[in-house]
């Protein structure tokens, strides 16, 4: 449900972030509210300690599964090896 809220903000501000919001095309109400919701998402983090991974790490997954025991530095010297033979 949404609600409304009245701010009273430096002229500026007002001015520099509309242009920001348009530029993104954003309304204004809806970047105050994702920066609202980024703070309280922030605050409840970190009453439980979680590691948080942002959307744009999560979308970057290859889905490839590497075992806990993978040993890369072996590995990549095994690569340069065969590679440099």
């Amino acid at each position: 449900m949404d609600t409304k809220l009245t701010l009273k903000l430096d002229k500026y501000v007002i001015e520099k972030a509309k242009e920001y919001a348009s530029s993104h095309k954003r309304s204004l109400s809806r970047l105050i509210e994702s920066y609202l919701k980024s703070l309280i998402d922030k605050e409840e983090s970190d009453l439980k300690n979680d590691i948080k991974i942002s959307p744009f790490v999560k979308s970057m997954s290859s889905g490839v599964r590497i075992p806990v025991d993978f040993d890369y530095k072996k590995e990549y010297g095994d690569y340069l090896s065969e590679k440099y033979k």
